[in-house]
């Protein structure tokens, strides 16, 4: 149970570095960068530091190989890289639903993921969720629409961007379903960076990255473009490529959730937002939600 309370660890600390990431794309906004230029930006430092990680480690610390793959190891490679087409989606349809509704609206629409990732897991993997995990997901999506302010606000709803939001939730069940299910037998930061290459790939198809050609390396950008990279990119595939094996695809989704009350706090302290006394109600639910889930897990840990 060590093993599963590890995971889930690992997990929730890949969901609370994604919860910082909406602060830091809205000061990439306002400063006046586009969509291609942050998710461009974001994707290839990201690719570029975790080949440069894993390169340094199989090179100098030469560590045992994992690979257990003796049908087709270079498919199995491909696989993985285009598994990364979900997450570079995920971050091209979330930022621009970011651009077109309110960021609670937003928040909203992504955490819709939740019940999408059951589904795909009880439909594709017969994995049945338990009446536990179906609640956990009710009571998080209940205090989601709160932590949000959902309430605190009228509302004027884009349909496009409501599109994109809805589409980002599917992108990322997808993106943790078929994780955690492919490139297992690889190095975790090869697989993340073959991850994350597919991801690069799909988004310079959408949106060619031009902007290299007239910013310098002291740009804004890249700086911003950096801590996108490490708390967007870098971290968060890799401790869900270790964690998500380990504690299955439902809790997985669950603990994943713990990204809306860190972008919440996020908004308060740096953004300088607003947020109201139901919104903190929300976040508590939330945390309560996933501290709830796992008391098994720490019980039997014990």
């Amino acid at each position: 149970m060590k093993e599963k309370f590890l995971g889930g660890l690992l997990v929730f600390l890949g969901a609370c570095s994604f919860g910082v990431l909406s602060s830091i794309v809205k000061t990439a906004y306002k400063a006046g960068y586009s969509l291609g230029e942050v998710t461009g930006v974001q994707c290839f430092l990201g690719m570029l530091i975790l080949w440069i990680i894993h390169l340094i480690v199989k090179t100098f610390l030469k560590p045992k190989s994992t690979a257990t793959t003796t049908h087709n190891p270079k498919t199995n490679r491909l696989k993985v890289c285009a598994v990364g087409i979900f997450p570079g989606l995920v971050g091209i349809c979330y930022y621009q639903c970011v651009q077109l509704v309110p960021a609670s609206i937003a928040i909203i629409l992504l955490m819709q993921y939740l019940w999408i990732s059951i589904i795909i897991d009880y439909v594709i993997f017969k994995n049945k969720p338990t009446t536990t995990q179906i609640l956990t997901v009710i009571t998080i999506i209940g205090g989601s629409c709160l932590a949000a302010g959902l309430f605190n606000q009228d509302i004027r709803l884009n349909l496009t961007g409501c599109f994109f939001g809805f589409l980002a939730a599917l992108m990322y069940s997808l993106f943790i379903s078929t994780s955690s299910n492919i490139g297992n037998e690889l190095p975790k930061l090869e697989k993340s960076a073959l991850m994350i290459t597919g991801a690069c790939i799909i988004t310079f198809i959408i949106f060619p990255p031009l902007f290299f050609f007239k910013l310098n390396l002291n740009d804004q950008l890249y700086q911003l473009g950096f801590l996108l990279a490490l708390l967007g990119t870098v971290l968060p595939p890799f401790l869900f490529s270790v964690g998500i094996p380990k504690i299955g695809i439902s809790l997985s989704a669950i603990l994943s959730a713990a990204e809306l009350p860190v972008a919440v706090t996020c908004s308060y302290f740096y953004l300088k937002e607003s947020v109201y006394f139901n919104q903190w109600i929300g976040v508590i639910i939330i945390l309560l939600s996933i501290a709830l889930s796992n008391l098994k897990h720490l019980k039997r840990n014990k």
